[in-house]
């Protein structure tokens, strides 16, 4: 995912800001009048009314977008249906290979070692004991394949299997008033999800694809498979997992894109 950083800005481009600003909010925003008063508040002078920023230099305009984009996560979520279900695909429709998709290259893949590996839990969980991949694989586990949404612009279908991350987290004894998980991973990188979507009926943490254990370039030992999210949302190779009320943040959300990154 090396395309996905955004060069800073060198000028006040009131179209480029404009044109930002739609984006990060028109998506799921989908009450027609709360769109149409949205867009028609998007001048620059509208765009700093919204926000309450001054447009008058670069950090300004940041600052505004990430006003823009923190109301998107809000919206995204006040949205979000919980018992919605994304489309699910049969086998035929696999994208075969299914793309690798990360920060980094191919050639960057982390490999992690079967033998030791042990999943951490922190925060509001009751039983913290680390748990093995054997473990992990003795519990009750369903298939789904679903599409892959990223934010650069392409799609793919795979088949995933594991374990349904509501039953791990009620196993664990999680906080599911909590407002937050986090996701701690051995490629370090990092992201966070709503409760919403992780007691949402079809996401995964996953131990297998296309009924194999997840191979290194998907995430070995264990991704988050959430279809209701964008790609950069589904951690790989998973370490740990924290159960939180404070913000937890993720590599690409610190940068400034979408925390909540529904599809």
């Amino acid at each position: 995912m090396k395309t996905l950083q955004r060069p800073p800005l060198t000028g006040i481009d009131g179209d480029a800001v404009l044109a930002e600003a739609r984006r990060l909010i028109a998506r799921q925003v989908q009450a027609p009048a709360r769109r149409a008063f949205l867009r028609r508040s998007l001048t620059l002078g509208g765009l700093s009314l919204l926000t309450g920023c001054s447009l008058g230099d670069d950090v300004g305009v940041e600052t505004a977008l990430m006003r823009i984009s923190r109301f998107n996560d809000a919206a995204q979520g006040w949205l979000f249906d919980p018992n919605r279900l994304a489309p699910t695909y049969p086998e035929s429709k696999i994208t075969r290979p299914f793309p690798f998709n990360a920060y980094y290259g191919e050639d960057e893949i982390r490999e992690v070692d079967e033998d030791s590996y042990r999943l951490e839990l922190a925060g509001l969980v009751t039983d913290k004991r680390r748990r093995t991949l054997a473990e992990l694989r003795a519990m009750k586990q369903q298939d789904q394949v679903t599409r892959h949404i990223c934010v650069e612009g392409w799609s793919a279908i795979g088949k995933w299997g594991g374990v349904p991350f509501a039953d791990f987290l009620r196993r664990v004894g999680a906080d599911t008033t909590a407002k937050y998980v986090g996701f701690r991973c051995a490629d370090d990188y990092h992201t966070s999800i709503d409760m919403a979507t992780a007691l949402h009926p079809q996401t995964l943490l996953a131990l297998t694809y296309d009924g194999a254990p997840l191979p290194p370039r998907y995430g070995f030992p264990m991704k988050l498979r959430m279809p209701t999210k964008l790609g950069y949302k589904n951690p790989k190779h998973i370490q740990a997992i924290v159960v939180t009320n404070t913000y937890p943040g993720g590599y690409w959300e610190d940068q400034g894109y979408n925390w909540f990154g529904g599809s």
